[in-house]
């Protein structure tokens, strides 16, 4: 006999089975469906990266965001011109490169208005860099550059004989080394006895012979007039830049490169172990004929990015940023150490090279490739292009002036690869791990500045980047960065006759142009 509530229990048992079962597929649908919630979002994410890490090279064809910033070098408060009496004559040496001597000029311009001297128009050195003797009138529009600054300095281009007791004599200027990145006390104190007492002085050499940073905004903007306004070049140079640049820009945009893979500064650098065993012996002797004895190691300079993009290197970010073989590239460089060898796998990722000696139709430049004239064509087309990229714009004056140059000029763009940030990428490419490594050098070249205004950080140079102090705003809140009104130059105009400086023709284009629309 079967004992009383037998098949009870059973059906508990199965009643709490299906609904165990139950339950459990309920979790499986739920966990199925986060996975695939989850899933969906990582897809959706990373194509959301891998979206944001493209580089859209069209638009770098164009102009960087200025934000509402435009270009000023204008006086915005009182800026009263120079007085009739002047505390004596200025001569100065500016050594160096092209480009060197540029800021040199600046910081000369500079240092008179300081001191109320008379400038001298400056000596630009023959012998130390290019070999060339052509001087400020031969690279330079001199009456150009004199009526620019009228508002500001006094400008001779000799100093002129004096008649004392009968005689005619000449006012001799006394020699002086003034220190490196001298502080305005010492022009305003020393520099400024000593011309008071022989009437002249002779300031030489004069590279990097001014502080750059000075906190002072109307000091800062005069820089910016005397680099981007006064400083033009002689009309047949400009003529010929601006036809190497229409022939450029008659089959569609173009790019200019800085290729600084040149024996000075590979030798300043220290990166030697790329090359054959003679070419080291070259670059070695070349470093202790000119710099200063120091320990270097190749890899660990690599390392750290203080080593020149190579012509492969450089190729390979363009490649990666998304510009093809068709793009066109025109070369400043002067003769790459090396030779072709290095230039092979560039020109077969670019063919479309050029540079100034190709598209010269004049012959001009063939005659004067390593002079300073080839130089300031190079700089006037690296100016004018649609993208120019300094591949070592370190100790480069050639590339600090143009970077500082083009973000005056409207922003232009400019592609400033960060070889700190790159050199572990191609050094793990050289070993062999190249997955990703496209990806890896958009994601570094992201994180760069393409030409816009930004916040100068030591030690990047003013002449690299005048921002904000030569810019302004027609809507600004900030009070210092309001454009100037447009009655300024009625302004100086009427101070300078106040003076009783009448001998100027009026040159206020010059001046109107770095505030113009």
């Amino acid at each position: 006999m079967r004992r009383p509530g037998y098949r009870q229990p059973l059906k508990q048992q199965l009643g709490g089975v299906k609904a165990m079962f139950i339950r459990l597929s309920i979790a499986v649908i739920v966990l199925v469906i986060c996975m695939f919630m989850l899933m969906t979002a990582m897809s959706s994410s990373y194509s959301s990266t891998s979206s944001a890490e493209q580089i859209n090279t069209e638009a770098l064809w164009g102009t960087a965001a200025s934000d509402g910033w435009r270009p000023s070098s204008t006086p915005r408060s009182d800026w009263p011109p120079p007085p009739s009496e002047s505390n004596g004559y200025l001569r100065v040496r500016c050594n160096g490169g092209l480009n060197q001597q540029r800021s040199a000029i600046c910081n000369a311009v500079l240092a008179a208005r300081i001191m109320n001297a008379t400038l001298v128009l400056p000596e630009l050195d023959a012998n130390s860099f290019w070999h060339d003797d052509s001087g400020f009138q031969g690279i330079y529009d001199v009456e150009h550059f004199i009526k620019t600054l009228k508002y500001d300095v006094k400008i001779v281009e000799s100093i002129p004989e004096i008649r004392k007791n009968g005689k005619v004599k000449k006012i001799k200027a006394k020699q002086i080394r003034p220190p490196r990145d001298a502080p305005i006390s010492w022009y305003t104190t020393e520099a400024l006895k000593a011309m008071k007492e022989h009437g002249a002085i002779y300031l030489t050499p004069f590279s990097h012979r001014l502080a750059e940073e000075i906190d002072y905004p109307e000091y800062q903007r005069l820089r910016c007039r005397v680099n981007y306004h006064a400083l033009q070049f002689k009309p047949h140079i400009v003529e010929l830049s601006t036809s190497i640049v229409d022939k450029l820009r008659s089959q569609g945009h173009f790019m200019t490169i800085h290729l600084r893979f040149e024996m000075d500064m590979l030798a300043f650098a220290g990166c030697f172990d790329i090359f054959s065993p003679e070419e080291q012996k070259i670059l070695k002797k070349y470093r202790q004929e000119n710099f200063a004895e120091k320990r270097l190691v190749y890899d660990e300079r690599r390392a750290i990015g203080k080593c020149p993009l190579t012509p492969e290197e450089v190729g390979l970010i363009l490649r990666a940023m998304g510009f093809d073989n068709s793009t066109r590239i025109y070369l400043a460089a002067g003769d790459l150490f090396g030779g072709e060898r290095f230039m092979k796998l560039f020109r077969s990722m670019f063919p479309r090279l050029e540079n100034h000696s190709t598209v010269d139709t004049t012959g001009e430049l063939g005659k004067n490739t390593m002079g300073l004239l080839g130089s300031a064509v190079d700089y006037m087309v690296c100016l004018l292009s649609d993208i120019f990229m300094p591949t070592y714009d370190g100790p480069s004056n050639f590339a600090n002036n143009l970077l500082g140059h083009r973000l005056y000029y409207r922003f232009r763009t400019t592609i400033r690869p960060d070889r700190k940030a790159l050199a572990p990428i191609f050094i793990n490419r050289e070993k062999g791990q190249t997955a990703g490594f496209e990806e890896a050098v958009r994601r570094a070249m992201l994180k760069t500045n393409f030409g816009g205004p930004h916040k100068r950080v030591s030690p990047e140079s003013f002449y690299t980047n005048s921002w904000p102090e030569c810019f302004c705003k027609k809507s600004a809140v900030n009070p210092a960065d309001k454009c100037p009104s447009d009655d300024v130059l009625a302004t100086l105009n009427s101070q300078l006759e106040n003076e009783g400086i009448t001998d100027f023709e009026s040159s206020g284009s010059n001046l109107t142009s770095a505030v113009d629309e």
